[in-house]
C-alpha cells in the first residue's frame, strides 16, 4: 500500500511518521507525477490559504479533485478538511468541492485558543480519542450521505466521512494514538479489495 501525503506546507512530516509506524509506504507529494501509483492521499493541516495557492500553482488541484471523485480515499485534517469541502468561510481559498460539507475556518479562534480534548469516536472503538485542535475549523453543515463521526460536547461536528473521503478538524498525527490513521488505511484496503 502506497499513501501520499501532500507536502506543500503544514504537518506532513508527522503524517508520514504515523503511516511509517503502521508499516505503510508513505510518500511526500509536491508535484502531479508523484500522485501516480498511490492508493490513498492525506491532505494535512497547515495554513489553508497557502496550501490552496500551492496546489493551484503546482497543478495538483484538478488532479486531486479527479482522483477523489474517481474513488481514491482522501483524508483531510484541519486545513485538509477545508480543502475537501464544497464551501468554506474564506473567499481566498478555492476548495476541491468533493465532500458535501460546509466548513468554517479558524472557528475556535487564534493560535492561543488551541486546545486538546478527548472525543468519543465509535468508529474507532470505545476508548476516547485524544484530539488536538490548533486554529481549527469546524463543520457547519453536512449534506447528502455524509456520516458524522464525532462531535464536541456542545454538538459541534469535528469529524466526518463521505464514502472514500474522511475529514477531521483536529490533528490525529500530533498524538501517539494511531487509530484514526488505521481507520483511513482500512478505507484504502477496502477500496483495493474491490
Amino acid at each position: 500500500m502506497r499513501i501520499g501525503v501532500l507536502a506543500s506546507q503544514g504537518a506532513f512530516i508527522e503524517h508520514i511518521a504515523a503511516l511509517r509506524q503502521l508499516r505503510v509506504e508513505a510518500l511526500p507529494v509536491r508535484l502531479v507525477p508523484e500522485l501516480n501509483g498511490l492508493d490513498g492521499l492525506i491532505i494535512p493541516g497547515g495554513e489553508s490559504t497557502a496550501i490552496s495557492k500551492l496546489m493551484v500553482s503546482s497543478g495538483l488541484t484538478e488532479e486531486i479533485k479527479s482522483l477523489a471523485r474517481n474513488g481514491m480515499p482522501v483524508f483531510g485534517t484541519c486545513a485538509g478538511m477545508i480543502m475537501l469541502s464544497t464551501k468554506n468561510s474564506d473567499q481566498d481559498i478555492a476548495p476541491l468541492g468533493v465532500m458535501d460539507i460546509v466548513v468554517k475556518r479558524n472557528a475556535f479562534g487564534r493560535q492561543v485558543d488551541s486546545f486538546e480534548t478527548e472525543l468519543a469516536i465509535p468508529a474507532l472503538g470505545g476508548k476516547p480519542f485524544p484530539a488536538v485542535f490548533i486554529r481549527a475549523p469546524l463543520i457547519e453543515r453536512v449534506n447528502g450521505n455524509v456520516e458524522i463521526l464525532t462531535r464536541l460536547a456542545d454538538g459541534t461536528v469535528v469529524a466526518a466521512r463521505q464514502g472514500n473521503l474522511l475529514v477531521s478538524a483536529f490533528h490525529p498525527e500530533l498524538t501517539d494514538d494511531l487509530r484514526f490513521h488505521r481507520y483511513f488505511l482500512d478505507m484504502v484496503r477496502r477500496r483495493l479489495s474491490l
